[in-house]
């Protein structure tokens, strides 16, 4: 039986965007009697009143009967609870889930109804700013999400910076990886294998980086990864290399994020001090035979604390593979909120079930026997990494890098809860995990004088919870209003096939 544990999805070329802009929005909202939930304040949750005025938040007052403002479109909260507005720092948006680039092409209705509703299934579960860490560029595509009448903010990190040859690049074929990937490091040492119109001067970090910001990037993406599969033994970028990218990255104010999925690239990352590392270690290499958590992990996690390096687990885009072997997965009443239903019937057919082939190889086996796969190998090696990391209070950010690959199993919105599932179940506590998704995001990528908390000053984006998000992770699940700069929606009109 065979487990791809990271499945590395056809792209839809994506694009950087400069900063969002504000929706427009009513001009002063008091939303009155509600518990503010906010992570700089978790010690008191009461009673408090929050006054919106031109999409932001002007005024916070943590006391019950506050005068209403003059002027003000009164909300009740009673018994409900406000959060600032939720953030997954690492999407793909212009990837389709559950189709590959020729099943998409020829289903071009189903995929158009897809983007339009995209942003909206973000929203749908509280997600009000997206980073997309896209890795080729199509500056229409992150405009179109822009465009959206109902759209999260979205920031991205431009062009991510590739090896010549190298992960992801591989995975296309040698005539079209330099067009769809040109923002890549040349490497004097595959020059013949490099087309001649690309040139070394033209193709350094600095280079890169500088065209990654030029598209608007907050942040750069770079990657260390040997592959998989007929993908297996790919070139990587060298110490020199990353120590580069380091150097150019801090002086442009970019966050550098790294690709690291194993032992070997997250100990190349710590030791090349990145900012972030992008996924949860289910690789050990030559430890993964182990059970338990090995002493030579328990060091390097240790120096990931001490560093503070942000952490990104992404524990469920992985384990979303199992989607295909899991029958109840699509009879989930989440999946006609966030895709239109035209795509939900084609989830359901036998062409749209095609990626479980690839998944399952050349062995039929049972799907109780591929879902009880999946909860062995890389998945509880990633679960006791994250686990050993909760324990030492590290700093988690929130991402879920949907989608990654062609699965039905990582659907926008609802991944996010999914992934919130999963890292409770991994052992990160209630508070982690809403850390993660609002202050600690906001703080890594430099958007903590805007987003993150609910003060005065910061963007109006809030999301209302029948539930408390510290009580149950099902709270993100009980939205019953979502503002994005001050313009609310409710979350039935927010969901795909709603009448709106």
């Amino acid at each position: 039986m065979r487990i791809l544990p990271f499945v590395f999805a056809s792209f839809l070329p994506v694009a950087a965007i400069a900063q969002p802009s504000p929706n427009q929005a009513p001009a002063r909202t008091w939303i009155t009697d509600v518990r503010i939930v906010s992570p700089e304040k978790l010690d008191h949750i009461e009673k408090s009143s929050v006054l919106i005025e031109n999409g932001r938040i002007v005024r916070v007052v943590r006391k019950t009967g506050a005068k209403k403002p003059a002027g003000a479109r009164v909300v009740s909260g009673k018994g409900q609870f406000l959060i600032p507005g939720l953030i997954d720092s690492h999407v793909h948006l212009t990837l389709i889930p559950g189709m590959s680039d020729d099943q998409a092409a020829s289903k071009l209705k189903i995929t158009n109804k897809y983007f339009q509703q995209l942003p909206r299934s973000y929203l749908y579960y509280g997600y009000t700013t997206v980073v997309d860490l896209g890795v080729a560029v199509n500056h229409e595509k992150l405009q179109e999400f822009r465009r959206a009448p109902q759209h999260p903010d979205l920031y991205t990190c431009g062009e991510a910076l590739v090896l010549a040859n190298g992960y992801p690049m591989s995975f296309y074929p040698a005539e079209t990886r330099f067009k769809l990937f040109p923002n890549f490091i040349y490497d004097p040492q595959q020059s013949s294998d490099i087309p001649p119109e690309y040139k070394p001067q033209d193709h350094t970090p600095e280079a890169g980086i500088a065209r990654a910001k030029s598209f608007g990037g907050i942040c750069i993406k770079t990657f260390f990864e040997h592959g998989f599969g007929r993908n297996a033994n790919l070139p990587v970028i060298s110490p020199a290399m990353l120590a580069d990218i380091r150097k150019n990255a801090t002086h442009a104010g970019l966050v550098l994020i790294l690709h690291a999925n194993s032992f070997e690239a997250q100990k190349f990352g710590v030791e090349g001090d990145v900012d972030v590392l992008a996924h949860g270690m289910w690789n050990w290499g030559y430890l993964n035979q182990k059970t338990e958590l090995p002493v030579e992990i328990k060091e390097l996690l240790d120096q990931i604390v001490k560093k503070k390096i942000g952490y990104q687990p992404t524990i469920q885009v992985s384990f979303a593979q199992s989607a295909y072997f899991d029958a109840n997965y699509l009879q989930m009443p989440a999946v006609s909120k966030v895709v239109p239903a035209e795509m939900v019937e084609w989830f359901n057919s036998a062409e749209g079930r095609s990626f479980k082939n690839t998944l399952s190889g050349d062995n039929a086996a049972p799907d109780a026997a591929m879902l009880q796969a999946f909860e062995q190998g890389p998945f509880r090696r990633e679960r006791k990494v994250v686990a050993y990391l909760a324990g030492k209070d590290a700093n988690f950010l929130f991402g879920t890098d949907t989608p990654s690959m062609p699965s039905y199993g990582n659907l926008p919105g609802l991944n996010g809860y999914l992934e919130m599932q999963q890292l409770q179940r991994a052992g990160m506590s209630l508070t982690q995990i809403f850390e993660a998704a609002t202050i600690n995001n906001a703080r890594e990528f430099k958007l903590e004088s805007r987003l993150g908390t609910i003060e005065a000053g910061k963007i109006a984006n809030l999301v209302l919870l029948k539930k408390s998000p510290l009580e149950s992770v099902e709270a993100y699940d009980t939205i019953v209003t979502v503002w994005v700069h001050g313009r609310a929606a409710s979350r039935d009109s927010l969901a795909a096939n709603s009448s709106r």
